[in-house]
């Protein structure tokens, strides 16, 4: 949801990063420009914003070299750390603050203002409700949390009164 997002709030160019070159592929779909390993981060090394969901050390591993390749070092760089599927810590070389404008931030309650977000919610319900945005995720009841919880499909679960 993050590239559909992305485009809708006025992105015009999103490459999708990651580790499974396979689940890549299904990314183009939902409006990625490009999609590459972290083998290939430098093809992004001129975005202005990253959203990082994995963190950990591939993420300290994938920023240095991001940033050194970087066309206008002096062009600001936002790293968004909103998930941490690789790990909770992320070792980042202190050349990365000085190789470029990098500036690290969190995304998650506390770090956008309750404001902000009842600000945004109408446009994404909408688009949510007229199936504008492909939402990937299967309904589960909450009666089900204790059979579901350990599921590993590869699904996004949302758990429903």
């Amino acid at each position: 949801m993050a590239i559909q997002i992305a485009k809708r709030f006025g992105a015009s160019q999103v490459i999708a990063v990651g580790r499974d070159a396979t689940r890549l592929t299904t990314l183009r779909d939902l409006g990625a420009d490009q999609a590459v390993t972290f083998d290939d981060v430098a093809v992004a090394a001129d975005v202005d914003v990253v959203l990082d969901f994995v963190w950990g050390a591939p993420a300290a591993d994938a920023m240095l070299p991001l940033l050194k390749a970087r066309a206008d070092r002096g062009a600001p760089l936002t790293w968004i750390q909103i998930g941490s599927i690789a790990g909770a810590t992320a070792p980042i070389p202190s050349a990365a603050l000085r190789a470029a404008r990098l500036r690290i931030v969190g995304s998650g309650i506390g770090s956008v203002s309750p404001a902000d977000f009842i600000a945004e919610f109408p446009e994404l319900a909408a688009a949510v409700t007229d199936g504008t945005l492909d939402v990937q995720a299967r309904p589960v009841p909450l009666a089900d949390i204790a059979r579901s919880w350990d599921e590993e499909t590869g699904e996004r679960l949302v758990f429903v009164p």
